[in-house]
């Protein structure tokens, strides 16, 4: 592209979802920042490795899903709020068949989470939380009570990855988009759940010792993915990587 600032609809038609069978059971895509030297964030926290750019592209991203998984720390480390609805993608969400905003997921096996926050008190559509079957009793209905919707996936307490995307499809919310954190994604990629990666590669070396952008036991053989895209701003890199 030339040397100018991506329109919104140039960027949705760039990350558009696939259509067709490949994706009518759910296609999770996730979305993460990284800095050269491999750090997934600096001092807890991604923002410091982001930009103008990779803040348009996540919202692009949000624009398009009908839901957005976090793991219950990033929820918290990171402030989540409810999404809003975007006059920008209104029509495009509308032809699609989507609610104003995405509904955010979080996935925590102790459901340890303050309710009365505004993720849960004033979303535009419900919040979806997914653990597992054993989880604890007041605790769920702790989270109902507030207006969550909770859903169990997983036979035990934890909630299991290869069944996430599966679960949300059975509420009808198929474009789904996860932003970590890197234990969950790290989850999701060994259970073979993740369809594609949108990695953010920032030109900042932080050293230190943050996680990489997926923190969880490796695979016995690493799995390929294939470059589908590739976008530079300001020596930013946006790639998008797919399962074959």
């Amino acid at each position: 592209m030339e040397d100018r600032e991506w329109t919104l609809d140039e960027l949705a038609e760039a990350y558009a979802y696939p259509d067709g069978t490949e994706a009518s059971h759910g296609w999770l895509r996730a979305n993460m920042v990284s800095s050269v030297d491999g750090a997934a964030h600096h001092e807890g926290r991604s923002q410091p490795l982001s930009s103008d750019a990779d803040m348009r592209i996540f919202g692009v991203l949000r624009g398009l899903a009908d839901a957005v998984i976090a793991g219950a720390e990033t929820v918290r480390q990171e402030g989540y709020r409810p999404a809003r609805a975007r006059e920008a993608f209104a029509a495009r969400r509308a032809a699609a068949g989507q609610g104003p905003a995405p509904a955010i997921a979080v996935v925590s096996a102790s459901l340890d989470l303050d309710f009365s926050l505004p993720l849960f008190t004033q979303p535009l559509v419900p919040t979806v939380l997914l653990t597992g079957a054993a989880a604890d009793e007041d605790r769920v209905k702790a989270a109902r009570a507030a207006g969550a919707q909770v859903v169990f996936v997983g036979e035990g307490a934890a909630v299991d990855p290869a069944r996430v995307t599966g679960a949300l499809a059975d509420l009808g919310l198929t474009r789904l988009l996860t932003e970590g954190g890197p234990r969950l994604l790290g989850q999701f990629a060994a259970a073979g759940a993740l369809d594609e990666l949108c990695l953010s590669l920032a030109p900042l070396v932080t050293v230190g010792d943050a996680p990489r952008i997926m923190n969880a036991p490796g695979l016995s053989v690493p799995e390929r993915f294939r470059l589908a895209s590739v976008l530079e701003d300001d020596g930013f890199l946006f790639t998008r990587y797919r399962r074959p």
